[in-house]
């Protein structure tokens, strides 16, 4: 065996050792070129294109033009938001193009509201789009009341106690529009409810109630704040219960908006003995989910990246937070606070996902009290 002089050793050892610290410091180029590529390729776009699928004017125009300045300011770089407003088949037009159109790069975004998600449930044959392939950064909740004329009692026992002896007569959309949890509910509680469908709007049916043509009414909170609310004042309105909120857990409580109200389900209970349940049940809180605790939604392609995606909520959570935006919003989106993130796709796939026997119960129900077909 040949021997090596330690001189001869030693200087190959730092031949050896030179080389392996250049090839480190080659591949560590490599992953910082790399690193860089990739957070290059995940920047905030310059210009994000916010798909509206209503006129404008309309509540979710109105809802989409409140938040694009927050978001944009918040974001890096502050990004110009261009509202675009793609109207037609009750917001299912607009998220069809949306879902055949977005980019996955981060510049398009869809807004959408209780009729897109309700078409998606319900398996209209127009909707070409599917949530689980839209990923959600931001929702806001509603909430609503349920209201009786004065003349069936002057406080609510009184008035649900004879709305449940009597045939009772509601002005309203559609059975599959957003007073379908509420036809539910009050079916639930044992209700004759007439239900007189054709109403262009909520605000119709309200009318239709001021003029003694409907017994009870139904409206979401802004419109029962600002309209109901002085009749309620003047006697010419009983509330009898709100739908309630969704909390971060999924329970339905009390509405923070309505603190002295009872639940849909609180009412039940007090009636029954015992908590709702059963497809009934499972159909008026997927439908009370998708339509009032996530009523209005900002999406993504789902394969947005992921860093993309995490800058955007946690831009929602960074203004959300502070004292200005919530006296601003107090005006725009009532007493709610957005929900942001994991929790919101918890309670977005919880409500989309409608077994075979609630479907069957859904269908059966909507056809033999109401006529509908789905």
């Amino acid at each position: 065996m040949k021997h090596i002089q330690p001189t001869t050793f030693q200087a190959s050892l730092g031949r050896l050792k030179k080389a392996a610290l250049l090839g480190l410091a080659v591949t560590g180029i490599g992953l910082l070129s790399s690193t860089a590529s990739l957070a290059q390729e995940e920047e905030v776009p310059g210009n994000i294109k916010w798909t509206i699928p209503f006129g404008v004017g309309g509540g979710t125009d109105v809802w989409a033009r409140f938040f694009s300045p927050w978001l944009s300011k918040q974001l890096p770089g502050e990004p110009t938001i261009m509202i675009d407003n793609v109207p037609g088949g009750g917001s299912i037009n607009g998220a069809n193009l949306f879902a055949v159109r977005a980019k996955s790069d981060g510049s398009d975004w869809l807004g959408t509201s209780a009729s897109t998600q309700y078409p998606a449930m319900l398996d209209d044959p127009r909707v070409r789009y599917d949530y689980s392939e839209w990923a959600p950064i931001l929702a806001t909740p509603t909430g609503g009341v349920v209201y009786a004329q004065p003349n069936l009692g002057e406080n609510a026992e009184t008035a649900l106690e004879a709305m449940l002896a009597q045939p009772v007569k509601l002005a309203a959309q559609n059975p599959t529009g957003v007073e379908l949890p509420v036809l539910i509910a009050l079916d639930m509680l044992g209700a004759d409810v007439q239900a007189v469908f054709g109403m262009r709007s909520r605000g119709e049916g309200r009318l239709a109630f001021e003029r003694g043509e409907a017994d009870i009414d139904f409206q979401t909170t802004s419109a029962y704040l600002s309209n109901v609310t002085p009749l309620v004042e003047a006697g010419k309105a009983v509330p009898l219960f709100s739908l309630g909120v969704l909390n971060d857990e999924g329970k339905i409580v009390r509405d923070p908006a309505f603190p002295d109200l009872p639940t849909f389900n609180e009412v039940y209970q007090e009636l029954n003995g015992e908590a709702p349940s059963g497809n009934a049940y499972e159909a008026f809180r997927k439908f009370f989910a998708s339509g009032y605790a996530l009523q209005k939604l900002i999406m993504v392609p789902k394969d947005t990246p992921q860093a993309l995606i995490d800058t955007y909520r946690q831009a929602a959570r960074d203004f959300i937070d502070t004292d200005q935006f919530k006296q601003e919003a107090a005006a725009q989106l009532g007493p709610y606070t957005p929900v942001i993130g994991d929790t919101v796709q918890r309670h977005l796939d919880d409500a989309m996902s409608i077994d075979d026997a609630t479907r069957e119960w859904l269908a059966d129900w909507l056809k033999s009290e109401h006529g509908a077909e789905i």
